[in-house]
């Protein structure tokens, strides 16, 4: 691993053994992706379609991209020096617009959305890579990914003046370019290839990073039930209901994540031998994580809305999908931390599986039930596990 020495530059945070604490400016920035959360939410809610999905999934994936990229570079350089401030403050602009282009992003304002993002990927990273210079060693990382962003910019512009199909697929490519270059450590002809342990990131700063957008993605949940509720006339026992309901599903997934594992995480990955390739891993999984937590909140919003409604296909899909995709996630995090797979997600997936052929013969409400009553009883499980873990840890370590 690069010394400490050799990675001094006076924009890069100082390391000196201590977790780098998340600064205002971070915090700051997250705002906008309330917002974004948001967007995508209410576009999949109003286009509950196959194709709506794949929209929705485009989407989510560039905002995810352009939240990640942003979340290293404030791993590695201080946001609160003059010049990654501004930076951070630049990209909140471009990604404001970026968001707002969200509902027509495959229609009339795809140019806005590409143009928008291709600033934030191409901008950011091209503005470290000078400031860097050629000789700091990770000069050469950035001049790969600046190569690797300007090919995916490519498809995002073209993607922008062609029709809706075809932009999917050029947008797609996009988005593979820029999730699997770092896979293949930003391979680029004539550059060189980066290894992980040349990335020398403060582990429990990006955990808490992952953390913090997690706390984003499900509060926007709340957020939403809590605008559901305000807009439902009257407040009758079926809306009631259908809160209780959503709320205690979202309770569920914050205790899956905070309560069972986030802490085991921040310590897997500091005392990690190769933190760059666990901090990498963690950015992939919570794609997953919190694109699951979108599609519950999509779900929630038609509990709170059509309480007493039966379910269409699009409707059961998303209901039972949302969840499923969570628990998958949160299953692969907690693999990347524990190193196995839990029984108790394997299990929720497979009775979320099983409830398909239910959700036709009942109403939106009795189904909200049936995935909130699956992921606390995960969460349940979960629980149990946890406190079996840590006592064998106690009783090995009194031994």
């Amino acid at each position: 691993m690069t010394d400490q020495h050799a990675l001094s530059h006076p924009l890069l945070r100082r390391r000196e053994g201590h977790h780098a604490r998340v600064t205002y400016e971070e915090l700051f920035f997250d705002l906008v992706y309330v917002f974004a959360v948001t967007q995508l939410s209410h576009e999949l809610l109003h286009n509950l379609t196959a194709l709506g999905v794949l929209e929705t999934l485009i989407l989510w994936f560039a905002v995810w991209l352009g939240w990640q990229y942003t979340c290293w570079v404030t791993n590695w350089f201080d946001p609160e020096t003059p010049r990654i401030r501004g930076l951070i403050f630049t990209i909140m602009l471009l990604g404001l617009v970026m968001t707002s282009a969200i509902p027509e992003a495959f229609g009339e304002r795809g140019w806005v959305f590409a143009l928008a993002y291709v600033a934030i990927q191409v901008g950011r990273t091209g503005f470290i890579a000078l400031q860097l210079g050629r000789h700091h060693p990770l000069a050469a990382n950035y001049r790969r990914m600046l190569a690797w962003v300007s090919v995916s910019a490519v498809f995002w512009i073209a993607g922008a003046f062609v029709e809706h199909e075809a932009r999917m697929i050029l947008w797609a490519i996009a988005i593979l370019c820029e999730y699997g270059s770092p896979m293949m450590g930003f391979a680029f002809p004539g550059l060189g290839r980066s290894i992980t342990k040349d990335w020398t990131i403060e582990g429990g700063h990006l955990a808490e990073r992952c953390q913090l957008f997690v706390i984003v993605a499900l509060g926007e949940t709340l957020l939403a039930t809590g605008a559901m509720l305000t807009e439902a006339h009257p407040w009758d026992l079926p809306i009631i209901s259908a809160l209780l309901a959503t709320f205690l599903g979202t309770l569920a997934m914050w205790w899956l994540y905070f309560g069972t594992s986030s802490k085991d995480a921040t310590d897997a990955i500091t005392g990690s031998s190769d933190p760059g390739r666990i901090g990498a891993n963690f950015h992939y999984v919570h794609a997953v994580l919190v694109a699951g937590v979108i599609a519950t909140a999509v779900g929630n919003d038609l509990v709170m809305v059509h309480p007493n409604e039966m379910l269409a296909l699009p409707q059961v899909l998303i209901l039972l999908g949302g969840p499923a995709i969570y628990l998958i996630g949160s299953a692969i995090y907690k693999r990347v931390v524990y190193g196995g797979v839990p029984l108790s997600h394997v299990a929720g997936v497979v009775v979320l599986a099983a409830l398909f052929p239910v959700a036709f013969n009942v109403n939106l409400l009795v189904m909200g039930w049936l995935t909130t009553a699956v992921l606390l009883a995960v969460g349940i499980w979960e629980g149990l596990a946890l406190r079996r873990r840590r006592g064998s840890i106690a009783e090995a370590a009194a031994h």
